[in-house]
């Protein structure tokens, strides 16, 4: 968590992390609780990519929960990675959101 004493936003860009289903419980998870902890104000969350939709599914409802829970603003984006210009746009979206807040 100290990584995160200049961060404001964090991305958790796991959407095609195939081999680490992990990010997309346990570990984010984790995350998540630690977050209250640091001056971190947002949480973009990637529901979309090449790893199993339950898993990302699962992730998202990870995501909701903590933000309801600890009143993290988060957003959570399942535009598709592989139209790079979408998600992108999407992404760019999602922080200017959390920052605007």
């Amino acid at each position: 968590m100290p990584a995160l004493a200049g961060v404001t936003v964090v991305c958790w860009l796991m959407g095609s992390a195939d081999e680490s289903p992990d990010v997309h419980g346990p570990r984010l998870r984790s995350l998540t609780e630690h977050l209250v902890d640091t001056p971190v104000r947002g949480l973009v969350y990637e529901a979309a990519g090449t790893t199993n939709p339950t898993l990302l599914e699962q992730g998202a409802s990870i995501v909701r929960d903590a933000s309801h829970t600890w009143h993290i603003p988060a957003e959570i984006v399942d535009t598709d990675p592989v139209d790079h210009e979408a998600w992108l746009t999407a992404m760019e979206a999602a922080v200017n959101r959390l920052l605007s807040t």
